[in-house]
């Protein structure tokens, strides 16, 4: 496959050689950076092209060893368990083909993301250059998105950003997985950055994907919003403010105090769904279905109707019944079976558990104040992930980002404690 490649490389000059791995090497961290950039708006085309080059690039770098990539994170173990026990499941699925496509399209392409991340935004400059990114594709598409359905499409203030026109990986109550992450670093930078332009660029930033987080009206969004902000009242007492402000824009909205007066926060239909999805799981205890995110809602192979009548008639979903679990503890147990969940939990917590060393470790104040805020990135994913679907699409990829994140600052932390215990007498 590389033969070509190599004997090219092998007529060219040692000078000519080093220049074309140093640009192979530089590529790799703009291409994911766009990746990244471009992931929340609509050019899916601009997102295969620099995951494919990306990856292209990293394997000729290391077919000729001129790249200090590396596997090496505590997230590595849980990560390869998982991997494989999910493999393990194309035995007993109800649905090879999907479960085999979505082991490529839906974890094995997101870790590649996410080692990818960890190897080339390695410092703490491009760990902060990594997370303007994120905030700059979030803004750009708020932007976007509150233009196009207020000011073009002509809804009221009043009507949920996006509710009905936005569809697929965007649509309504997803689009606070990107916002919210996106405020959460706009307002960490905010705080780390004493010039005034860089201040009054981020908080502009922090106020249009916060703004965009509300006007979405999402349930789940704005828990795990106020989640995230009282967590960040820990790390700066400021950060109070924006709780207070945030509150009130809630309350003091169109249509939401309404929205949660008559729906509260947890609808009955999730109980249904919840009950639904524990019945396959009973039927599938281990194994589950499979990894494949499309057998769920395959009729062909799984009766979702017999089901939904076995269940209490109080518990049973009536009309169309819907076809996901949407909460992610039991979207990963119903396609992975409770070992792919413990696998799945052991993940969470050992990142949760870098955060936690990471803080021990490090005498960096900067390092301290971005394991909180990334703590508070974290929470703001897994409490809406309670009510959706997370685990495919953009806000896949923000939660290997966080990850990617996580990892990155534990080895800075881990690097800093080494060259102290080194330095010492």
């Amino acid at each position: 496959m590389f033969k070509p490649t190599v004997d090219i490389v092998s007529k060219t000059s040692s000078s000519q050689t080093e220049k074309i791995f140093r640009i192979l090497n530089f590529s790799i961290p703009v291409f994911m950076g766009i990746y990244l950039l471009a992931k929340p708006l609509p050019v899916s085309a601009v997102n295969e092209f620099c995951f494919y080059l990306s990856v292209s690039a990293l394997l000729l770098l290391l077919v000729f060893k001129k790249t200090a990539f590396t596997l090496h994170s505590p997230l590595t173990l849980p990560f390869v368990l998982f991997f494989i026990w999910a493999v393990f499941g194309l035995f007993f699925t109800l649905d090879f083909k999907n479960t085999l496509h979505d082991l490529r399209g839906h974890l094995l392409e997101y870790l590649i993301i996410f080692y990818l991340l960890v190897n080339y935004f390695n410092s703490q400059k491009m760990l902060e250059i990594l997370s303007v990114i994120v905030i700059a594709g979030a803004t750009i598409f708020s932007v976007g998105a509150i233009n196009q359905y207020y000011f073009i499409e002509g809804f009221p203030v009043s009507a949920r950003l996006g509710d009905p026109t936005f569809t697929g990986a965007m649509q309504t109550d997803l689009i606070g997985f990107t916002t919210t992450f996106a405020s959460i670093l706009a307002l960490h930078l905010f705080h780390k950055n004493k010039t005034g332009i860089y201040k009054i660029l981020f908080i502009t930033c922090f106020l249009i994907t916060t703004a965009a987080t509300l006007l979405t009206q999402s349930r789940g969004s704005l828990i795990g919003l106020g989640a995230s902000f009282i967590i960040l009242c820990f790390a700066n007492k400021r950060n109070l403010i924006f709780v207070i402000l945030a509150a009130l824009l809630i309350f003091l909205m169109p249509g939401m105090s309404d929205r949660i007066k008559n729906e509260g926060f947890i609808k009955d239909v999730r109980i249904k769904i919840n009950r639904l999805t524990l019945e396959i799981i009973k039927d599938h205890p281990v194994t589950g279905i499979g990894f494949g995110m499309e057998i769920y809602g395959n009729k062909n192979v799984l009766d979702l109707e017999r089901l939904n009548k076995q269940l209490p008639p109080e518990y049973q979903q009536n009309g169309e019944i819907v076809a996901a679990p949407h909460n992610i503890i039991l979207d990963i147990a119903v396609r992975t079976g409770v070992v792919g969940l413990a696998l799945f939990l052991y993940i969470l917590i050992t990142s949760l558990w870098m955060l936690w060393r990471t803080l021990q470790l490090t005498k960096n104040e900067h390092y301290k104040l971005l394991a909180i805020y990334l703590f508070a990135s974290i929470t703001s994913f897994l409490l809406p992930a309670l009510f959706a679907d997370a685990m495919f699409g953009p806000r896949a990829i923000i939660f290997y980002t966080m990850l990617a994140m996580i990892t990155i600052l534990w080895n800075l932390a881990w690097q800093e404690k080494t060259k102290g215990t080194i330095s010492s007498p």
